[in-house]
């Protein structure tokens, strides 16, 4: 009797590890988390300073991770470290901003 619920809990365990694991992620946004404006070539030029000064030293947070007063110190702060003008700064501001 032992053999046969051991036979069985290891056949249970070897059928469920090869069964697939797929499954369909779902994904919700948030109305409040999409931004709508339309990027604007200083935004586009924000968001290319942003990526390619900003990853040379760390990872990139998204935009919604901070709000705009979050992001001010943020920037004001790495725009020093990254020795980015003040213009770099403000259009990387308003990238993340989207204003």
């Amino acid at each position: 009797m032992k053999y046969k619920v051991i036979a069985l809990a290891v056949l249970s365990s070897i059928i469920y590890s090869c069964s697939s694991k797929s499954s369909v992620p779902t994904t919700e946004v948030k109305k409040e988390e999409v931004k709508t404006s339309p990027m604007t070539s200083e935004l586009t030029e924000g968001m290319y300073l942003y990526e390619n000064n900003c990853a040379k030293c760390h990872n990139l947070y998204s935009p919604n991770d901070f709000n705009a007063e979050e992001w001010k110190t943020i920037v004001a702060r790495m725009q020093k470290e990254a020795q980015l003008t003040d213009l770099e700064g403000q259009k990387i501001y308003n990238y993340l901003t989207m204003k």
